[in-house]
Order: structure tokens, then sequence, then C-alpha cells
């Protein structure tokens, strides 16, 4: 049973020394008592504390706050709002934006060393070993909370502290003010009954307090005509205040009812979110577009798919160093479970099932989330891919369908077949080919933060003016060779895309990829097509 302290109080605040759990503070001159944090006493001492030393038993059974909660009138004025748009926002993407993330989404993972002091630190090399990075926690007076991990959610809360730092007009110097209200929206909270108003403010604070209690500094070389320069350790978000609303009941007891913090960017931002440096070529200023709908993915899966979710939030980085950078299985399962047990996979074959098991399950998460892999054609062969991914291969008219199944029952290989012998070491060696990314996850133009481009010299300008290929594979190079073209011809002729990948000594995925227009196919490629199905290239262009 938790208790609560009335108006009655006289302020001599006796009871805050005894409680052992500090669930009894003072917060903007309003004494509190957690009721999430009292417990009774129980396994400390035989009966509540708070209420053998109050002098005036004001202490009294908790209730909860009856009513919708007021407006809060006292709040300060909160920056703008982010994602105006309803579907992305700029944000903060140096690399220290992502290794902070990658330690508060893998703390339990990384290899971590012990520093100064024996605190816990994660370094990282770049720039081929030239420069260093470390990230630790701050030092604190209780050890205890040193051993307790981040929360895997508290992840959301940085990136979302990185747009707002985006929108300062001198991340350096400035400061950014955020609400509960404004950070529930962007959770997507404002619909959830499952958690009360104070546990949803305990959980916010947990979170914020573990995200500004990261430090960080680099040594960075001379890169282009920026000059070397290193950043002091420091923290990576500076809480420079918390504001707690109250709001009194009948009796006069307080109730949390809102938050609202003061929040400063970190020396980091001097280097690697300067505009102005930018210009004079002597700092970095990156940036990149964060998606409302990956919120949204992790507080719904972190729980039952902390590995989906680890691997969601190493892919936000990832993907804007190119879409068509590679990507092996391993490193997959290195961000998502860790490198030991990794290593406990390769020597113990009942570990090694279930992290297959758990991986081709986290894949599927990432398909519905809307990251769809595209599976290398050579070393990621159908047999070995996800069962999920497979079946994406039946056609969705019943009676396709069921001729589908009937080919399929007569094959060698079944669709519905178990996997071969030696498929962990198969996939050790597969890769993924990119990430077919949905809507709200590709670069979007913001003429805001256009940089005015210097001027260049005529013989680049004519360079510059030659048509650029677009990175994207999602659509194929002839307009005239789409891919309902070759789906119609091939149901036309009556043949399977089975039977079609035997006969261009293709793998059924690469049909059914290029039928769906998700992959790029050249020159040679499409005269096969055009024999095998009778194509006329010049039927389509009449």
């Amino acid at each position: 049973m938790a208790y609560q302290i009335s108006a009655e109080c006289t302020g001599c605040h006796s009871c805050i020394s005894q409680c052992p759990t500090q669930a009894i503070s003072v917060q903007d001159g309003e004494i509190w008592l957690n009721p999430l944090l009292c417990n009774n006493c129980e396994g400390f001492f035989p009966e509540p504390q708070c209420v053998v030393a109050c002098p005036e038993s004001v202490v009294q059974p908790y209730e909860s706050l009856k009513g919708r909660t007021k407006s809060i009138v006292a709040r300060i004025r909160s920056s703008p709002p982010l994602f105006l748009n309803g579907k992305t926002q700029v944000f903060a993407s140096s690399i220290l934006i992502w290794e902070t993330c990658n330690l508060l989404a893998q703390s339990e993972n990384l290899p971590l060393v012990a520093g100064e002091n024996g605190i816990l630190c994660y370094q990282k090399s770049v720039l081929q070993s030239l420069g260093s990075l470390t990230l630790c926690r701050e030092p604190i007076a209780d050890s205890s909370d040193l051993q307790h991990p981040w929360d895997l959610r508290a992840a959301c809360l940085h990136l979302i502290f990185a747009g707002y730092a985006v929108e300062l007009d001198n991340p350096c110097q400035d400061h950014f003010v955020c609400s509960d209200q404004q950070i529930e929206s962007y959770l997507g909270w404002e619909k959830r009954k499952d958690l009360s108003k104070i546990e949803r403010l305990t959980l916010l604070k947990d979170w914020v307090e573990q995200v500004c209690q990261i430090h960080a500094a680099a040594d960075w070389p001379a890169q282009g005509k920026v000059n070397a320069f290193s950043v002091p350790l420091g923290p990576m978000w500076n809480l420079l205040k918390v504001h707690h609303h109250f709001q009194k009941d009948d009796q006069g007891c307080n109730h949390l009812v809102g938050l609202t913090w003061v929040i400063q960017p970190g020396e980091w931002a001097r280097f690697f979110l300067n505009r102005e440096g930018h210009r004079q070529q002597a700092a970095f200023y990156q940036y990149s577009h964060l998606p409302l709908s990956l919120l949204h993915a992790v507080m719904s899966h972190w729980q039952h798919h902390p590995g989906s979710v680890r691997m969601l939030l190493w892919l936000l980085f990832k993907v804007r160093m190119g879409r068509q950078q590679r990507v092996t299985v391993q490193t997959l399962m290195r961000v998502a479970y860790g490198e030991a047990r990794l290593q406990e996979a390769h020597t113990q074959t009942k570990e090694r099932k279930r992290m297959v098991r758990m991986f081709e399950n986290d894949l599927e998460v990432l398909n519905l989330c809307g990251l769809n892999p595209i599976f290398d054609p050579v070393s990621y062969p159908d047999e070995i891919r996800p069962l999920w991914s497979r079946l994406e291969a039946v056609p969705d008219d019943a009676e396709e369908a069921l001729d589908f199944w009937i080919d399929d029952a007569h094959q060698s290989g079944s669709l519905t077949a178990s996997s071969p012998r030696g498929k962990w070491g198969l996939l050790m060696q597969a890769r993924i080919l990119q990430f077919d990314l949905p809507k709200d996850w590709h670069p979007q133009a913001d003429p805001s933060r256009e940089l005015k481009p210097k001027p260049t010299r005529r013989k680049s300008s004519r360079r510059s003016s030659k048509p650029q290929p677009t990175p994207s594979v999602l659509s194929n190079p002839d307009p005239n060779f789409c891919g309902s073209d070759i789906s119609a011809a091939r149901r036309q002729r009556g043949i399977s895309q089975r039977e079609l990948a035997q006969q261009l000594g293709k793998s059924q995925s690469w049909v059914r990829d290029v039928e769906n227009e998700r992959f790029r196919i050249g020159s040679s490629d499409q005269k096969r097509l055009s024999q095998a199905l009778e194509l006329d290239p010049r039927q389509h262009q009449a």
C-alpha cells in the first residue's frame, strides 16, 4: 500500500530522510510522495517510516486522483512541436548521435571497457582508426545505478532530442523545452489506456535521465577542409531544469500531472551541428530525416521483438550511407543479439536453432514495418530464406494459388520443405542487398536547410549538368519493359515463376522481384526474358 501527504504538512521534512526508497522529495517547492516508489517500507521496516516520523500525522493511504486532469496553467512555453507534416522530422544524424543510439539500444551487447574511476565506457574507432569516439555513463554517487541497464525505449527520446536540436538557431548555445504531452504524442501514447498518468510520467522521467547521463568525447582527424578537432568529455544532452506540475485533490494532496524539461545540446553540436561553421568549412552540419512510424514501431515491438527494434534503430542511420550497401546476416545478428550470443550459437546447436528462429521472426517484423529485405540471389538462395518470404510467391488469386501448390508439390524442393543441412553455415555467408524502404524513410529535400553552394569552375559545372543515375533499384530502367507485362505474359503462357526461373537460370525470388519491380535488370536479361516469354518491345512502344 502506498501513501500520500496531505496539505496539512508543516514542512518539517523529517520524513524525507527516513524513506528507504527515496519516494518523498520536494519538487518546485511542493512536497511529493511518489506512489510508484512507495512500497509501505516492505523489506526494510515493519511499518512505514513516514507515518512514524511525521509529528502531525498528515501521511495517509494513497488514493488516485479522481476526475479529469486540469490543464496546466503554470507550464512554461515549450519549443515548437516536431513532425509538423505528421510523417517525418529533420534530426541531427552525426556519428555521435548514431553511436549514442546504439549504446542505448544495445547496452548489454556492446563491448564495454573500464575507464577512469572504474566507469564502463564504449569506444569506437572511426575513419580507418584515425579517430575515436568514447561514450560512458555520467559518474553518480549510487554505484548500483551504474549496473542498471538502459531502457531500449530511451533511444526514442534521444532521437526526439536530436530533432529538437536541429530546430535551434544556434544548437551550441541555445536550449529547447519539451513537455510530457509533446513526447507522448510522438510516441503514440495519446490513445493508450493501459498506463496511468503517473506511470507514464515516471517512465518519461526515467528515460530522460538515462539519456542525459550519457557523456561523449571524440578525437576527429582532419577530413576534407575541416581541420582535426577534439570534443572534450561532456554530456550529450545537458538537463538544465525539470519542472514538476502538480494538482491538488480535495484533501490537498499533491498529484503529479505534468513534466517539462529544459535541455541543451552538448559540446558535440559545436562540431557536428554547426551551420555557420559548415559554411566556413570549419565544422560539420549533419542531419537526416526521422520517420514518426519508427518511434511507433519501437514502442510497439520493444518487449516481444527487441532484436528487430535494435536492427530498426541501426538501419535508420545505416541506410543513409547508401541504400545499395550490402549487409551480412552476421552483422545484423550482432546488432540484434550481441557478439556473445552469436559466439554461443556457433558452438551450441540448441542456441543456433533458437537464434535462426528469432532472426527470421525479427526480419518479418521489419517487413511488417515497411522495410522489406532484398536478399542476395547468390549467397541467400530460396532454400535458406524465411518461410514468410517464400510464401510471398503464392499468388493472391485462388485458382492460381491452387495451381501453384499443385506445381510446388511435384518439385524436388517444395516451398514448405524443411531447411537444408548446414543452414547456419550458409546464413553466416549470406547477404542482404538492401532494404526496400517505405515512403517516409526516403530522404526528402528541405529548402530551409539548403546551404548556399560554393561557386564552381565552368568545367565542373559542365560535368555536374550531366544527368546522374539515381540510386533507386525499385523501378526498371526501361519504362517499356515493366514487371506487370512480364507477369501477364508468363501467366498467359501458363508458366509458373519457378519454371521461368529454371529457363533463365535464375532463382524464383529473382523472377518475383522483377515482376514486383523491386530489381533492376540489364539489357541482356531483358533480351532473355523477351525470348522466353515471346515479348516484342515494339508492341509496348506502340
